[in-house]
This record gives structure tokens, sequence and C-alpha cells, in this order.
């Protein structure tokens, strides 16, 4: 596996499109030591990038990464390169198209008992998930050499350069990082709610007509976003709020996906979580805001739980509620 015994370092190597944009998302996380981009799966023995390009080296894009185990595992590391690609594209990732720009995970000759199964299950539940069948490569690696210096730390070197990974993204890593086994055990309208920004149908979601005493918290972080006692009707098919718990909690950003309608989008600000929107016609008597959110996206703990479940701090923001 590529291991360091005086540092107990192991090593991975992944391609996905790119290799600038994978690395600098790599060197984000916490664990990994060093990453190098380089030529994997050639049958050209050191192939140059004009060389590669031209299709005939069947060479693929690839970013070796060095991690220390001890801080990050590979589960971790696999499932936050699969969140950062798109596992169902063939031979493409964002404007890049070709062979070269093929998806991947490699383990090295003689760890396969220790890689591969770790690939596969990470696959197989992100299938299980989406019901789509993911693209990407899995296989023994048969060489890797590294590329030339001028693309090594690409995007350190050059922090505009073209990368198919988003700058908001990578900037994130860590964050992601942090709550990526939770994100991943999301159902598929969890995931599409907060991940991609959907809307659950209305009065069909679990809360809308819930007014238990009790807090909604983050479905992905379990912060604690809202309480009960701010909890109204408003007739929209929604749970909907005057007002979170702590207004820190929270972030917000201009939404204009509904073409001449620009909307307030309110996300969570510790694991950037699409929650809803924020509108101006919540009762006046409450302050006139109404906090339309999906419940996809929030997890209620009813009064009687929330002492077991460590949430016993806000209970008096919800005692004497009948």
């Amino acid at each position: 596996m590529g291991s360091n015994q005086e540092r107990q370092l192991e090593s991975v190597y992944m391609a996905g499109g790119c290799f600038w944009g994978l690395e600098r998302y790599m060197q984000g996380v916490s664990g990994v030591r060093s990453t190098s981009v380089g030529y994997a799966q050639s049958q050209l023995e050191r192939p140059s990038y004009e060389q590669v390009c031209s299709g005939r080296t069947d060479a693929v894009e690839a970013v070796e990464v060095i991690y220390d185990p001890q801080m990050v595992s590979l589960r971790t590391l696999v499932l936050l390169f699969l969140d950062v690609i798109d596992p169902y594209s063939l031979n493409r990732q964002g404007n890049d198209k070709g062979r070269q720009y093929r998806s991947g995970l490699y383990w090295e000759p003689g760890y396969r008992a220790d890689q591969e199964p770790v690939f596969l299950r990470a696959l197989s539940e992100l299938a299980q998930r989406s019901g789509k069948e993911p693209v990407v490569e899995v296989e023994e690696l048969k060489n890797f050499y590294k590329a030339e210096e001028s693309h090594q730390d690409y995007l350190q070197k050059h922090p505009n350069g073209y990368c198919h990974i988003s700058a908001e993204k990578i900037e994130g890593v860590a964050s992601r990082q942090r709550f990526i086994e939770q994100i991943w055990a999301l159902d598929p309208l969890q995931y599409e709610v907060t991940q991609e920004a959907a809307t659950e149908r209305p009065f069909e979601n679990a809360y809308d007509a819930n007014f238990r005493p009790g807090i909604y918290v983050d479905r992905v972080s379990g912060q604690p976003l809202f309480s009960s006692t701010d909890k109204f009707d408003a007739g929209c098919g929604w749970p909907s709020f005057s007002k979170p718990i702590d207004p820190n909690t929270l972030k917000e950003r201009t939404d204009y996906k509904l073409f001449g309608r620009p909307r307030v989008e309110v996300r969570t600000a510790i694991s950037d979580s699409h929650l809803g929107h924020v509108f101006t016609d919540g009762p006046k008597e409450r302050g006139g805001l109404r906090y339309c959110m999906n419940s996809a996206s929030l997890r209620f703990i009813p009064k009687e739980d929330m002492e077991a479940q460590g949430y016993g701090d806000y209970l008096p923001l919800v005692d004497g509620q009948a």
C-alpha cells in the first residue's frame, strides 16, 4: 500500500478528470501528507502530457495521495473522492473529455484485500442510494509515472487556473470531511434536498403538521436550529418558523433559480446543508419572517427525548409548552 514504516503513511491512487483539481481538493483533507499528479495505467513507459492527451497510451490522469491512516481513513478519502466527481460520467469530468479523464480507483499490487473492498463498498452504497450505476474504474495499479514538474501543485502555483472542481468545494473540503459519513447515510430525498437544494413535496412531508414540543436540528450535523415554540402553520405545506434558535447557526444567500423571483436561500452555517428559504410574509406579531424549511433537512427531537439525546440545555426553550 506504499506504506512508510517510519511514519506509518499509506497511499491511494485516484483518477477524476483533470488531475489539477483533484490534487488541490485532496490537499485540503486533514490527514493527507502529500500528493503527486501523474499518469496511471499507461501502455507506454514514462509518457509525456502530450502523449497522454493523444489517447494512444490509454493512460489516465491520476493523483497519488499519501495519507496518515491514524488521521483519515481510506474510506473517508474514497467518499470525498466520489462526492467531488461525477461518478456516472464516462470518460469525462466537467469540460474535459477523453479516456485520459476517466474516473478510477486503483490498488497497488499486493494490497487488493485492503483497498478493493473499501472501493467496492462505497460504490455499492452510492448505487443503492442513487439508483444509478457508477462508471468508476476499479483496478490494480499497473503503473504510475509522475507528471512533469509544471503540473505538480498546479493550482497552488496558479490559483486562478482552470479547474473542473469549484473553488467553493475546494475551500469547503475540511467541513465536508467532518460530515461526509453523515452525508453518505442520507436517503435519496434527504440527499437531494440538503446537498442539491431540491424541494420536497408540500404537505407530504414529516413535519408540516407536527406541533409537538421539541426542537428541530440539522439532519447532517445535529446542530439545534429551530424550536417548536417558534413554529406556526403557514398553510404552505412545509414546516415554518418565525425565527431560528440562534441566527448564527444559519447563513443566507440570494437564490436566482426562479426567473424574475429572487429568493433568500437558507443554509446551515456548519454543514452547509440546504434548508429552504426565508420570506417576509410571516406573522407580524412574531417579527414578520417565515422560515420555510424542508422536513428532509431537519430531524425533530421530542421534548421528552431531548435530555437523553444531549439537548438538555435547550429544554428551557420548550418548557411550559403544552
